[in-house]
């Protein structure tokens, strides 16, 4: 479950420094060479609860290895792919076998170890995991672009796919027998909740471009709010919903799911922040922006040791809180670096800062938000936990990247900027993690939850 996880993780910032290459080689410009990350992030953010749901209604293992299946197809696809738009579909697909595969091996996790230490410790890792993953993406990026071309950062994950399926046949318990009365499934609620952020990203990320006409922008933000809006209704009239209304009963894991939204804007902020300014400020190659990433990466393994021992003795919202606060200052030293101008080494403090605020936020967020699961809804609990996630990233790289780098604020400096929208956000994560309830103990196998 692990190596499934670094390499879905890898996958969401593997290609940030090897898209210059990527635009080179299909003579694309960078407004557009957005959508192989965008695409990737919203395509599987925006299913994860339809993959959480399968996996409750069709089993597990099933559609672990079903989406394990498609994310390494998908995977050989993107490295192969001959052109930019099949490129983008593969990056799709990729983003819908991350859909399914994640969510039935959170669960896999949470349902093999007890509420408790076991559990605290096996959370611990599964988020350090991820975040190593989102981090040595940029690094391993650097250094197969360099040295083997940009089509390897997808083809590298291939043969690690093949083990994971080899390994889930072989060791992750059997499904119940599938029901014959499955209930239909909501898809009209999962195309509007992948609809809403696609059009959200599309209105905020064409308003900086001059060439953009004039409707496109605000139609794409009326599409957003209407989807929205049609994903409520849907969901409180169908008689089988992709996310059943009682989740939101649950005050603490709607906490911590609004709590994570806010987290990873800010923490996938950082990334590309990082890489703009080392690339485009500094002017350093792909090779050695990669390598300048090491410290973040180091910082997120000393965390991983750490995290677990301080997780039992804290608390999960203490440990949200120290993440949040990392994540805050963090921000201060990034706009503090980028207006001096200063060298690489400078910006090492707010990566470690940055590693601090992944490794004590998420992994608090993550215990919070399964707190109370059964059987019966750990795989949708999971899902909207994963949603959250990638959904707060992708918005979060909207709002604060795409304002702080828009033509209409070049007179501020973009870093200043995108870092003040993200402090903003992360003091309003401080604010709901301070007033959410204490976290429920799990329920038995025959009551319910929350």
């Amino acid at each position: 479950m692990a190596m499934l996880q670094f390499f879905i993780a890898v996958d969401v910032t593997v290609v940030n420094i090897a898209l210059p290459s990527i635009g080179a080689d299909f003579a694309v410009d960078g407004p557009t060479l957005t959508w192989v990350v965008v695409g990737y992030t919203v395509a599987g953010g925006g299913l994860l609860m339809l993959g959480g749901r399968l996996a409750d209604l069709l089993g597990r293992r099933r559609v672990l290895l079903l989406g394990t299946g498609l994310f390494g197809v998908a995977s050989l696809l993107a490295g192969l792919a001959p052109t930019f738009s099949l490129l983008v579909v593969a990056r799709l697909l990729q983003g819908a076998g991350e859909a399914l595969a994640l969510p039935a091996a959170m669960a896999t996790v949470v349902l093999t170890f007890p509420e408790g230490p076991r559990r605290s410790r096996a959370l611990s890792v599964w988020a350090a995991v991820a975040s190593c993953g989102l981090v040595l993406g940029f690094v391993l990026s650097g250094i197969i672009t360099a040295h083997l071309g940009w089509r390897w950062t997808f083809l590298v994950a291939v043969p690690f796919l093949l083990i994971v399926l080899l390994a889930a046949i072989l060791l992750v318990e059997g499904d119940r027998p599938a029901a014959t009365d499955v209930p239909p499934l909501d898809l009209p609620g999962a195309l509007l909740l992948t609809v809403c952020p696609l059009l959200f990203t599309v209105g905020t990320v064409e308003a900086g471009r001059p060439a953009t006409p004039a409707w496109v922008v605000p139609g794409a933000l009326a599409g957003a709010v209407v989807a929205g809006v049609g994903f409520v209704r849907v969901e409180a009239r169908s008689r089988n919903p992709l996310v059943p209304l009682r989740c939101f009963a649950h005050r603490t894991r709607v906490a911590a799911n609004v709590t994570t939204m806010l987290l990873s804007g800010g923490l996938s902020t950082s990334f590309l922040l990082f890489t703009f300014f080392l690339q485009d400020r500094l002017g350093i190659g792909p090779l050695g922006a990669g390598l300048t990433m090491l410290p973040l990466a180091v910082s997120l393994i000393a965390c991983s040791v750490l995290v677990p021992r301080l997780l039992g003795r804290w608390g999960a919202r203490a440990c949200v809180l120290t993440g949040i606060g990392c994540t805050v200052a963090a921000m201060a030293a990034i706009a503090l670096v980028s207006a001096l101008r200063t060298g690489p080494v400078t910006m090492v403090p707010a990566m470690v800062l940055i590693a601090a605020g992944m490794g004590f936020g998420i992994v608090g967020l993550q215990y919070l938000a399964v707190s109370g699961v059964t059987v019966d809804d750990a795989g949708i609990a999971s899902g909207i936990q994963r949603a959250a996630d990638q959904l707060g990233g992708a918005t979060g790289v909207a709002i604060c990247v795409g304002t702080g780098f828009a033509p209409a604020v070049h007179s501020l400096d973009p870093f200043l900027v995108a870092t003040s929208l993200a402090t903003a956000g992360l003091v309003a994560g401080a604010v709901v993690v301070r007033r959410m309830p204490a976290p429920v103990a799990a329920a038995g196998p025959h009551e319910p939850a929350g």
